[in-house]
């Protein structure tokens, strides 16, 4: 994909206005609870539309510096842009007083589900409407389910099983010790990623004009970083205020307490998303495969390790076992995520079989 020489003025814009949004929020009596007066409102949809402007800015900068470092180093940083503003959004409705012990594990599962059926299902069903057939490295395929299956059951289902403590929690002793393996895990992956076998990774856009890509400038690429960082931080700052008014509204309105991790999940994966869907439409479903399963990893092999640190040191709970119901659907995907992407190639059937799936997750989040 040619990258502008050009930085959007979005990309400038919302990244400054989430820094100034914290700054100016107490001079003008915005607290982050639930609103209730017009001008307050106003505030809240600013502050919303601000913090969501300010995360597809810092993909977009993050993808900048990805065309730069190419594949698989440029996907690497998208993805951990992503992670960073999802672990500080769970983490700041974590730190809150009357934080409910189950968000994190329903926000990691809301990614599993989103990830590895509805984004892998569409860019399959888009890139098969448009290509017919698509293919991808089984090897690289192969690495992501490895690693994500064995870190799925070892974080969210263990628990539910072991006796030091009644399920679905970890005693202090076993959720130090998943952490920690859940971090030795991720590393290797990343070193297998970028090192030892990064050609298992590797995307070939075929649209680039005349068949070579533009790469930005070293000026864009600092920028980029600056902006980047700016941007991240931005909303950070905001997720607190963001969470109080997330939860208060639903609590308001009774939704069940997993839509919280499924809202979480989806702001965060939006840019992301839409870039895997491009991404299969030009034929490049290795990239798409890259930031899906990617996010996935990163979510799981650095949100469990970070909320327990901060619960571990809180002295709080964290449950972290699922359900019967969503073991059964985890277990689901996959074994078919095996079937979908152990051949190489994909078709709109594998496609819209993932996407049942996750409507039937949906669903029965409301309905269970």
């Amino acid at each position: 994909m040619a990258a502008s020489a050009e930085t959007p003025i979005t990309t400038v814009a919302f990244p400054v206005l989430a820094i100034g949004f914290v700054f100016l929020a107490p001079l003008l009596g915005f607290d982050g609870a639930l609103p209730t007066s017009p001008g307050a409102m106003a505030l809240s949809a600013a502050m919303l539309v601000i913090m969501l402007g300010a995360i597809f800015a810092a993909v977009h900068l993050a993808d900048v510096i990805a065309h730069r470092l190419g594949e698989p180093y440029g996907t690497l940083v998208l993805t951990l842009a992503v992670t960073v503003i999802e672990v500080a959004l769970i983490e700041s409705i974590v730190l809150r007083p009357d934080s409910s012990p189950t968000l994190a594990r329903d926000t990691v599962f809301a990614v599993i589900m989103i990830v590895c059926n509805g984004l892998v299902g569409l860019c399959v069903l888009v890139g098969g409407l448009r290509h017919y057939e698509q293919e991808f490295q089984v090897s690289g395929a192969g690495v992501y389910l490895s690693v994500l299956g064995a870190l799925s059951i070892l974080t969210l289902v263990l628990p539910n099983y072991t006796l030091a403590v009644p399920g679905p929690y970890f005693s202090t002793a076993q959720l130090i010790f998943v952490s920690v393996i859940t971090v030795i895990l991720y590393a290797t992956f990343l070193f297998i990623q970028t090192s030892r076998h990064a050609d298992y990774f590797r995307a070939e856009d075929k649209t680039a004009p005349d068949g070579h890509h533009v790469y930005p400038s070293n000026r864009a690429v600092a920028v980029s970083t600056v902006l980047l960082l700016v941007a991240l931080c931005g909303v950070i700052l905001l997720a607190k205020k963001f969470a109080v008014i997330l939860q208060a509204g639903l609590d308001k309105v009774g939704a069940p307490q997993a839509v919280a991790g499924i809202i979480i999940a989806m702001i965060v994966l939006a840019p992301e998303s839409i870039s895997a869907v491009q991404a299969a439409r030009r034929d490049v479903l290795q990239k798409s495969l890259n930031l899906a399963l990617g996010s996935s990893l990163a979510t799981i092999g650095l949100t469990i390790p970070a909320v327990a640190v901060t619960n571990i040191i809180l002295g709080k709970e964290i449950a972290i076992g699922i359900s019967a119901r969503d073991t059964l659907l985890l277990a689901l995907t996959l074994f078919l995520s095996l079937l979908t992407l152990g051949s190489g190639r994909t078709n709109i059937l594998a496609g819209l079989v993932h996407l049942v799936v996750f409507a039937t997750f949906l669903f029965l989040v409301f309905v269970p």
